[in-house]
């Protein structure tokens, strides 16, 4: 029996190629993926169906064995070849069609996996269908009888056409219509691609390969080979390790800024001129104040999605820029549920996923990357004087603590803070506990949804409150 429940996870499929996943699977999930999703959304017309993958070595094959199956449903299949993450988002949007991205993003070399979408890029996660898809795929690897009946049905059917299309211009195109980038004053900017498809997609937005106009960047790249293998450092520039490539070079040509993204280039990272880190909270809150004032400038309300581990200054910055925050759970799905249900023109998360009105509420990295540029060329300082008004307090980053019991110890440290003077507590996403007077202060405490650890994040308004914080919360949670 073939159990898919390790590898269809919350928000999309990712496991070992061979063990967990190879072209029979993909091709039972491209079959559940037609009969759950495509087909139950198709009406009074071809049904339809977008398929990208990204450089791994397992992708071409395992995308097409999807593909198989869902043409032998009746879907018309577009194959889009080597893509990012936001690129078939874009695909999905233009061409208004489910869609199937092959990739296990940061993940190393021996991994892959799929993230799919309804039309138009919104998400498919375990309460909205994938749940139903991986029961439909086991039944179809594990059931003989279920097996021949979707044959017989399969057989009973006209089968989908599959072609290819080039959809890289389109998707530059689309960006380049969102941010101008043509006025701005003349930019160096590093670029690391991590071998990963910000080798493909950086020098068609931002270059010539796509055959658009010349923009006054000079891109100075690092690792575009794409290789799923990583031979230079793993595509995941969450981890500092794997940024240090790009600040050395960043200072060594004096560049203004450079930019990382990881596997599927779904995510960007920024440097400033200095080398240094720039927060995704600060590119958040920079995003969000370029974005607002274009929505009020079109006398329009404009609504910004933070989820509650961004910094303070983020909600601040909205506020100051005359739009509405709205605060919510960690996780992709709970921004894009609210980016929709709200209309929001942006939404911003603390791991450098940034989500977009203009682009089917999906999040795309290269879009935020533009925005900072934009901002960037648009004034004669550096970004790291630039980006000092959004860098307003001293933050933990992350910290996992393994324990015993998760509950017990998380009780222990509500039990420590919530009775103190000017606290405000709250659990919309674990325990988040608030000191908004003087000295500001916070911290939020959640667990792991599969392992027996709590992720501390911590932000006050100078190191030493920051560091005793921290100090303070970890000493009670690890205690025993």
């Amino acid at each position: 029996m073939r159990s898919l429940e390790n590898v269809v996870k919350a928000y999309d499929v990712r496991g070992l190629v061979g063990p967990d996943l190879d072209a029979e699977v993909t091709q039972a999930l491209g079959v559940a993926f037609a009969e759950v999703v495509v087909l139950a959304e198709t009406t009074g017309e071809r049904p339809k169906a977008v398929v990208g993958h990204d450089m791994r070595p397992s992708s071409p094959e395992l995308s097409r064995a999807f593909a198989d199956g869902l043409a032998s449903c009746g879907v018309d299949v577009t194959l889009i070849g080597l893509a990012s993450t936001d690129g078939l988002y874009y695909a999905s949007g233009a061409l208004d069609a489910p869609g199937a991205m092959f990739t296990a993003s940061h993940n190393p070399a021996a991994y892959n996996g799929i993230k799919l979408c309804r039309a138009g890029a919104r998400p498919v996660s375990q309460d909205t269908g994938l749940r139903a898809v991986r029961e439909r795929a086991e039944a179809l690897l594990n059931d003989p009888d279920a097996a021949r009946a979707a044959a017989d049905e399969a057989a009973a059917r006209t089968p989908g056409a599959v072609h290819e299309a080039d959809m890289l211009r389109g998707y530059a195109e689309h960006l380049r219509g969102l941010v101008d980038l043509s006025g701005s004053r003349p930019l160096k900017v590093v670029v690391d691609a991590g071998n990963g498809m910000g080798g493909l997609t950086t020098p068609a937005v931002l270059g010539e390969a796509a055959g658009l106009p010349a923009l006054p960047l000079e891109i100075v790249p690092l690792y575009f080979e794409l290789d799923g293998t990583f031979p230079n450092h793993e595509a995941n520039p969450l981890e500092p390790a794997n940024l240090r490539d790009l600040q050395a070079k960043v200072v060594e040509v004096g560049a203004d800024i450079g930019l990382a993204f990881d596997g599927d280039a779904d995510r960007c990272f920024v440097i400033d001129e200095r080398g240094d880190p720039v927060s995704p909270s600060a590119v958040t809150a920079l995003v969000a104040r370029r974005e607002i004032g274009k929505e009020r400038a079109a006398g329009r309300e404009a609504t910004v999605i933070h989820n509650l581990i961004t910094s303070h200054a983020v909600p601040e910055i909205i506020a100051e820029s005359g739009g509405k925050g709205i605060r919510t759970r960690v996780g992709h799905s709970f921004i894009k549920a609210e980016m929709a249900a709200a209309d929001a023109v942006f939404g911003g998360e603390h791991s450098a996923h940034y989500y977009f009105r203009d682009f089917w509420f999906a999040d795309t990295g290269m879009l935020a990357a533009m925005h900072v540029l934009a901002a960037l060329g648009e004034q004669d300082g550096p970004l790291s004087v630039l980006g000092a008004d959004y860098e307003r307090y001293v933050a933990s980053g992350e910290i996992n603590s393994r324990v015993d019991d998760v509950v017990a110890a998380a009780a222990r440290v509500e039990a420590a803070f919530g009775s103190r003077d000017g606290v405000e507590v709250d659990r919309l996403d674990g325990l988040t506990v608030t000191h908004a007077g003087a000295p500001m202060w916070w911290f939020n405490l959640r667990p792991s949804n599969t392992e027996p650890l709590l992720r501390l994040n911590a932000e006050a308004v100078d190191t030493p409150t920051m560091a005793a914080l921290r100090d303070e919360v970890l000493g009670i949670v690890r205690q025993g």
